[in-house]
């Protein structure tokens, strides 16, 4: 009764449950893999939040890659500000979600040393080539706190650096680029600032990073793994129908061909 199984039809949808199967369970764990990956980020976020402030000479140095152990660790910086080499960073999103620029700026150490500070988000310039009203630096010398991150690059950001931008202007924060302006060595990284709170809330202060959301890269991750065991399920369903139909097909066909036989006529006395 399940002959037809083996015709070119059946051959072909068993052939394609039999690469569908493997290929949805393969997408489940790399849900699975992308939520572990979020519970891990999230877990070395609130820790390092959490953390107490260190200086950030003692995380990063000139040159120096800061590891993922290290991002958003809660640092400090004691020196001055370096306006004059001030620069805005293009493209960046507040938190009204309006497209305008961050203002980096060098920080000289007290001790020796610089390091970069990312001091917030400001609009941009009516015209792009124009250098946006960022308001001035406190003078003399302060305590920066802030946040430790890592080296914007072209390959990790997915945003090309353009060698031939207005001036003061630039995509990536990277220290190694900055260092080349300035002529002088930078600490590897920089300093998302979240302190001391800027007057009127200018430049905006960066939010900290959400440790709380984990998206639904679990619940993706259960869906493929119901869709794999549904094929074969799916393709049970179907051979049954089809079996079902095809012995319902034969009964009236049988049916028919009986009523079309004509009754024998009866014998003459």
């Amino acid at each position: 009764m399940y002959r037809f199984l083996m015709t070119r039809q059946w051959l072909i949808l068993a052939l394609l449950s039999l690469v569908l199967i493997p290929t949805m369970v393969e997408l489940g764990f790399w849900q699975l893999h992308r939520h572990e990956h979020k519970v891990a980020q999230n877990a070395l976020i609130s820790r390092n939040l959490k953390a107490a402030p260190v200086a950030v000479s003692a995380l990063t140095s000139p040159g120096h890659t800061v590891p993922r152990s290290d991002y958003w660790r809660a640092v400090t910086a004691t020196g001055t500000y370096d306006e004059k080499h001030e620069v805005v960073v293009r493209r960046r999103t507040a938190t009204d979600g309006s497209i305008g620029v961050h203002v980096l700026i060098p920080f000289d150490l007290k001790g020796g040393g610089t390091v970069l500070i990312n001091r917030g988000w400001v609009p941009s310039a009516a015209d792009q080539h124009a250098f946006p009203d960022v308001p001035p630096v406190p003078r003399g010398e302060v305590t920066v706190t802030g946040r430790l991150k890592a080296d914007e690059t072209t390959s990790a950001s997915g945003i090309k650096d353009i060698s031939d931008l207005p001036d003061r202007q630039v995509m990536l924060i990277n220290s190694a680029q900055q260092a080349e302006l300035l002529s002088r060595p930078v600490l590897g990284g920089y300093i998302e600032q979240t302190g001391p709170a800027p007057e009127n809330n200018s430049p905006e202060l960066i939010e900290s990073p959400d440790d709380s959301s984990i998206g639904p890269h679990m619940a993706y991750a259960v869906q493929w793994w119901l869709f794999a065991a549904g094929v074969p399920v799916g393709f049970v369903v179907l051979a049954r129908r089809e079996k079902r139909d095809r012995v319902a097909a034969a009964a009236a066909a049988a049916a028919a061909a009986e009523d079309a036989t004509p009754e024998p006529e009866p014998a003459q006395a």
